[in-house]
């Protein structure tokens, strides 16, 4: 494989680590903690904030210091579902950067709603597994549960067919991880399958992704930059861990522990 020799991720890295972006996140009960942990250890500063009433505020605070917002539909209910609708416009409309995580979109009719309600937004980045993104393309969906029983390949093609439908940047995860415009398609080789044994590192991946967009890097290199480093620890981490426990905790450190030259020297990203 032709994997690309400058990628500049290990300046994503450096970048984020510098100037520890804001990071506003409405995730889900079950991601709060990983996810949250996982931004301070690459350096950025997370916030989990939902309610309506700090929309305005966390708006205002993003836009002053540069931040970025993702959304996790994973434990919405109609309220939560009202909050993100309300704070995406705010973010919208002080040009705030967005990923959307659309867990379990096709698993319940819901969700499938909540997750094209927000779509309809033009998140600047959509991130989720194969049976996400084929079912929000509106291909029969294979999804079981918020789990994904379509491998990201499978999902390629519907995620160049979002993406150039609402005109944003779809990261589709799996054993390969691919990020795209619509024109362009990056592969990210790498990580390790044991990841999926650990509740919520896709969504905290997502949120990583956020803080991607914070940098000085186009949106698109940002994005396929920070799936590249996630797979480079999640690599890392697994040749260390024992099993499922022992690796969250060795995620969390070998993200925090991660150098600039580990991850150039390690970083498989290929244009195809």
């Amino acid at each position: 494989m032709n994997y690309l020799k400058d990628t500049n991720a290990g300046n994503l890295l450096k970048e984020i680590k510098t100037k520890s972006p804001l990071v506003w996140n409405i995730s889900n009960f079950v991601s709060m903690d990983i996810a949250a942990n996982i931004l301070l250890s690459i350096g950025a500063s997370p916030a989990m904030a939902h309610a309506i009433e700090e929309a305005k505020s966390f708006a205002n605070l993003s836009k002053a210091i540069n931040g970025a917002l993702t959304i996790n539909i994973g434990t919405f209910d109609q309220y939560w579902q009202k909050c993100a609708i309300e704070v995406v416009n705010e973010a919208k409309l002080h040009g705030i950067p967005w990923v959307l995580d659309p867990v379990g979109a096709g698993a319940s009719d819901f969700r499938s709603k909540n997750a094209k309600e927000l779509l309809s937004l033009k998140p600047t980045v959509l991130r989720g597994n194969g049976s996400e993104i084929i079912s929000i393309s509106g291909i029969s969906n294979s999804g079981k549960g918020v789990d994904s029983t379509s491998s990201s390949n499978e999902a390629l093609d519907a995620a160049i067919k979002i993406s150039n439908e609402y005109d944003i940047i779809v990261a589709v995860t799996g054993e390969v991880d691919y990020a795209t415009n619509g024109s362009k398609v990056y592969a990210i080789h790498g990580g390790n399958e044991m990841m999926t044994k650990i509740t919520a590192t896709g969504c905290a991946l997502t949120c990583l992704i956020g803080a991607a967009l914070t940098s000085n890097q186009n949106n698109l290199v940002s994005t396929a930059n920070m799936l590249g480093i996630y797979s480079v620890a999640s690599e890392k981490a697994s040749n260390s861990a024992r099993g499922p426990a022992s690796l969250r905790t060795e995620l969390v450190d070998t993200i925090y522990n991660l150098t600039t030259d580990e991850v150039e020297k390690n970083i498989k990203i290929e244009l195809i």
